[in-house]
């Protein structure tokens, strides 16, 4: 037998080896960064400390002692793994706690819970439409939004980026259609920009279509008690569908669905992504309820997590940083070039301060960017460094006499690997 397993099926493999040297040519190939410790301001990366600045854990829950404390309680408890899907043996009695907790929080009947957020918009998205439907989607949806709409198998008409005059052009335009679903995400994860949800919910109602919003990034930093944006524009019980995750600000793992009893009855049934998934680890699911919590009654976690935004945001404006859109707690700096945005994250990580960079297909061609995420979690020393690092970064741009900006941003990739 030989000893590469390749060998004897060369023809079939080789388109392998061709795609990955593509991608290596063009500046997009990626690699997995290995970080020690537990997640919070600060983690170890290639043996050292450094500041975190590209996580989800808005609030800092992810690392709370009270979130691990109910963790470790469960696993005493309940063991490690739910030991099957939910319709079979997994339907653990912490999910129905959970659920629960979940519908008041989001001002709904009922609640599902999934395995992941993109589980949940998947399976959502497919198990509402079909053949004869339209999904009406912005042009920036997430990925697990646009894989359920391909999977849906119903037609697909994407609209201008928060472009609710787009919208209601084309809602217009598909009055024959069997069912209309209009899907946004209410905090985009890479602009940091705000969907007009109350001109969309408006759109849905005049046009008799259902409106799905993924509040991932919303859910515990917007709205009075932490439940997101569809909370602060007082549109709960409005809003069909609402999908969020406990992986960005409540620390944990898992994706669900609020909405109406006849919408959680029929997922339950006809969510594939549901259906066909081991439920989650006790552990997940405890942590879970005990970050709902501290949500609901530690509006502080917030006002701190605001107060960093905005001492971000005038620091990287001085410094001329370009912050496009951001109207959240994700701020990105724009870099246009690919090469030049990788440039960019490893100078400053050099400066101790970890910025990933993001290149298509995450975001469009020409669009690569450093994508802040501010935190609760850090102090305001901790911001001033950050800040130090980015002004570094910019002597290094104007020592070659170049302005930062989106058009003539290629300079980045001009920065000596060793600078």
């Amino acid at each position: 037998m030989s000893a590469d397993p390749t060998s004897d099926n060369a023809p079939a493999t080789a388109f392998l080896r061709e795609r990955l040297d593509a991608l290596r040519r063009t500046g997009l190939a990626r690699s997995l960064r290995h970080l020690r410790g537990m997640p919070g301001p600060t983690v170890r990366l290639n043996g050292r400390e450094v500041l975190l600045l590209c996580s989800n854990n808005y609030l800092g829950l992810a690392g709370d002692e009270r979130v691990k404390e109910a963790a470790r309680r469960a696993v005493d408890s309940f063991g490690c793994g739910s030991t099957g899907s939910r319709l079979i043996s997994g339907n653990l009695e912490l999910y129905e706690r959970l659920e629960r907790e979940l519908a008041a929080f989001k001002g709904a009947e009922a609640a599902l819970v999934f395995t992941s957020g993109y589980q949940a918009n998947v399976g959502t998205v497919s198990a509402l439409a079909g053949p004869g439907d339209v999904i009406f989607s912005d042009a920036l949806n997430h990925a697990s939004l646009i894989d359920g709409s391909r999977l849906a198998r119903a037609e697909i008409v994407v609209y201008g980026h928060c472009d609710a005059g787009d919208l209601e052009t084309k809602l217009a335009k598909r009055t024959a259609a069997r069912r209309r679903l209009i899907l946004t995400e209410s905090v985009f994860s890479m602009d940091g920009d705000l969907a007009p949800l109350v001109e969309i919910n408006a759109l849905a109602k005049q046009h008799g279509a259902m409106l799905m919003v993924d509040e991932a990034h919303a859910t515990g930093v917007f709205g009075p008690n932490g439940a997101g944006r569809i909370e602060q524009l007082r549109l709960q019980g409005q809003v069909h569908i609402q999908m969020g995750t406990f992986s960005k600000a409540l620390g944990s793992l898992g994706g669900y669905i609020a909405g109406s009893n006849d919408l959680i009855r029929f997922l339950l049934q006809q969510a594939r992504s549901f259906v066909f998934t081991t439920g989650l680890p006790p552990a997940v699911l405890a942590a879970s309820s005990e970050a709902l919590r501290l949500v609901r009654e530690e509006p502080q976690r917030r006002a701190a997590l605001w107060r960093n935004v905005a001492l971000l945001q005038e620091g990287l404006r001085e410094r001329e940083f370009p912050l496009g859109p951001a109207q959240s707690q994700i701020l990105p700096v724009r870099c246009g070039e690919d090469r030049g945005t990788m440039a960019a994250c490893r100078f400053l990580l050099r400066k101790g301060v970890f910025v990933q960079g993001i290149r298509p297909p995450t975001v469009p061609p020409g669009t690569s960017r450093l994508r802040i995420a501010a935190s609760a979690s850090h102090s305001e020393e901790q911001i001033g460094a950050a800040l130090d690092a980015f002004s570094a970064l910019r002597s290094v741009l104007r020592s070659r006499s170049k302005k930062f900006t989106r058009q003539d941003s290629g300079v980045l990739a001009s920065i000596p690997s060793g600078t």
